[in-house]
């Protein structure tokens, strides 16, 4: 039974890969945060067969401990401070977590493996949001990085990182740069969640408007569930390589509103959407559309749930939850 280590245990992707990774006989080790971590019961609750081990991406020494403990086998980094706005205004947590984090990890796979250290396989996350203000259309594992946010600063540092690991001591070690993927397990502090959960509380009389910023920037959604399958796929080649995951289909965030207003049942979502500029980033991110055909050829991957798909599970999980709730 092989070993696989999650960092960001408790957030969308990070459970989706544990659901994956069990399924196929793994033992799965979370790494969480803290002492009396609330979210810790979520992981009990709905994947028992976690373990959960104490461990900090700011911390070398909790992560040195952590994979002496697990000895795994795989790890998936994919704990960050992960929400671009916050990360304007937390912008050196931001940098420490989700940069430097992608070293002390890489560091303590390297001082725990010694000269073993290959066997130990490591998948960091990267993310669209390197590109950022983006130089091609459609964006490839060629096309050169410019992030428009802390996080995007922050996520290139942990990519760069991870590539100069695998050149200088012989890692295996890749990165998926995956595009916008979302699902029923996502935060409700995201703008996907944040306009499925109004549309469902609009529809139930719960809410009466949606405040957003910015609805005209285009992004490239899938679902989460398809986008951990490739990133187990990755850790499963000869060699390490990083790949785009991405639909190739992009969508403006208006287009996300009405399918969400539709799937709940709620006509002219314009009624029922104000703007408000506190809600507009210093830099915006306009045009995000990925190209996967690397990962279709070498991975054998392909994305299963469409974008309607998408949003109407989104819609639909958060009427079943707005509406068991008084």
């Amino acid at each position: 039974m092989p070993n696989a280590l999650i960092t960001g245990i408790t957030g969308q992707d990070g459970r989706f890969l544990a659901d994956l990774l069990h399924e196929k006989g793994y033992k799965v080790f979370g790494l969480m945060k803290g002492q009396n971590n609330p979210k810790a019961a979520l992981i009990a609750e709905e994947h028992p067969y976690v373990e959960l081990v104490q461990g900090d991406l700011a911390d070398l020494t909790s992560l040195v401990t952590a994979v002496e403990k697990v000895r795994p086998d795989e790890v998936y980094n994919l704990g960050a401070i992960s929400f671009v706005a916050m990360s304007f205004n937390q912008a050196e947590l931001t940098a420490n977590t989700t940069g430097l984090g992608v070293l002390r990890m890489l560091e303590a796979i390297r001082m725990v493996g010694g000269s073993q250290n290959n066997k130990i396989r490591f998948y960091q996350a990267s993310s669209s949001e390197m590109f950022g203000k983006v130089r091609q259309t459609p964006q490839t594992e060629l096309t050169p990085f410019h992030p428009r946010s802390p996080y995007g600063c922050a996520k290139v540092f942990g990519h760069d990182i991870t590539v100069n690991y695998r050149e200088s001591y012989d890692l295996y070690a890749c990165s998926g740069i995956l595009f916008n993927h979302e699902s029923e397990r996502r935060g409700l502090e995201f703008v996907t969640r944040k306009i499925t959960n109004a549309a469902a509380r609009i529809k139930l009389g719960k809410q009466k408007e949606l405040v957003l910023g910015d609805l005209e920037p285009r992004r490239d959604w899938g679902y989460a569930g398809d986008y951990v399958k490739a990133m187990w796929l990755m850790l499963q080649q000869d060699q390490p390589e990083d790949f785009v995951v991405a639909t190739g289909e992009t969508y403006q965030v208006k287009e996300f509103i009405r399918l969400a207003f539709e799937a709940a049942g709620l006509d002219g979502w314009e009624q029922y959407v104000r703007q408000d500029p506190k809600f507009l980033r210093p830099a915006e991110v306009d045009l995000l559309v990925g190209d996967s055909t690397k990962a279709q050829t070498k991975l054998g991957w392909k994305r299963e749930v469409s974008f309607p798909e998408l949003v109407k599970k989104m819609v639909d999980n958060d009427l079943a939850i707005e509406g068991s709730t008084a």
